[in-house]
């Protein structure tokens, strides 16, 4: 497996497959997990996709739900292989917080994101010192070690998915705060306005600013992610605070209403162009004021 895959566009698959499978086996998940002896909730997470499943396992599945086909089973059953390969981030899980760790996983299989921020420039749109100053704000406990750790994965992000041959379509809209805030730390301002015009000038990114000047508006009190899979409807919502997050893989209608209040936050936004043009003159001010 290389760096810019993932497992869980695999463990998908196999979830919805196996999920078919029993329905036209005409059977229920109480009625497998009685079969199998297994807990209930251990064929709703295979079945949400949350965990992988053994070959072992996966064989006396399909054979419960009479999948003879055995070219059919073969295939499967790659696909659970595939599902359960260790990632580049998968020495990380003892420092990253669950949600996190799965939130890499998601991000890494998506076509698409669109993310807003109103407080701090997006993770993959850091800097390696605006980064390490986030975390050190956000979580002034952690040693030295763990931050420099936050820091490589959140790089090794930007670096993998930005990089690869199929990079996702990426859209960031920020509040005009997270760049007025950023221009305030004289120590962090350079580097980070100069990433942010170098990435806004790259084609797979798109990023848009919403200004002051547009007064109180509905998502000022909200800070998303929707993440968008190929062949599948299932996207999914990611909503971040300073001290927490959570996934929402929810209805259709919570997904559509998110997706119609970002493009109601590009709509007043300066747009690409304009948002290019801001951060230029942002930066030029710097550069005249030393």
């Amino acid at each position: 497996m290389t760096d810019g895959e993932s497992p869980l566009v695999e463990r998908r698959r196999l979830r919805d497959e196996l999920r078919q499978a029993r329905l036209d086996a005409g059977l229920t998940q109480e009625s497998v997990a009685e079969q199998m002896d297994w807990s209930l909730s251990k064929i709703i997470r295979i079945e949400t996709g949350s965990v992988g499943i053994s070959t072992n396992d996966l064989v006396a599945l399909l054979r419960l739900y009479k999948v003879k086909d055995q070219r059919r089973v073969r295939e499967l059953v790659a696909r659970g292989k595939t599902a359960r390969k260790h990632t580049w981030w998968s020495k990380y899980r003892p420092i990253l917080p669950p949600n996190y760790f799965q939130y890499i996983e998601y991000e890494t299989s998506a076509s698409i994101i669109r993310s807003y921020e109103t407080v701090c420039v997006p993770g993959l749109l850091q800097t390696p010192e605006y980064a390490d100053s986030i975390i050190r704000q956000y979580r002034p406990d952690q040693p030295d070690k763990k931050v420099d750790a936050l820091v490589e994965v959140r790089m090794r992000r930007q670096e993998l998915l930005l990089g690869r041959s199929n990079p996702p379509l990426l859209f960031f809209i920020l509040d005009e705060g997270v760049i007025r805030r950023l221009i305030g730390d004289k120590g962090l301002r350079k580097d980070q306005l100069k990433k942010l015009i170098d990435t806004a000038d790259s084609s797979p990114v798109t990023i848009e600013i919403v200004p002051f000047s547009v007064g109180l508006h509905p998502g000022m009190s909200d800070t998303f992610s929707i993440l968008e899979f190929p062949g599948s409807a299932d996207d999914i919502m990611y909503f971040e605070s300073v001290r927490d997050s959570l996934f929402s893989h929810g209805a259709a209608e919570e997904v559509a209403r998110y997706r119609e209040l970002f493009e109601d936050l590009r709509n007043i936004s300066f747009g690409p162009q304009g948002t290019f043009d801001y951060l230029v003159k942002a930066a030029d001010e710097i550069r005249l004021g030393e």
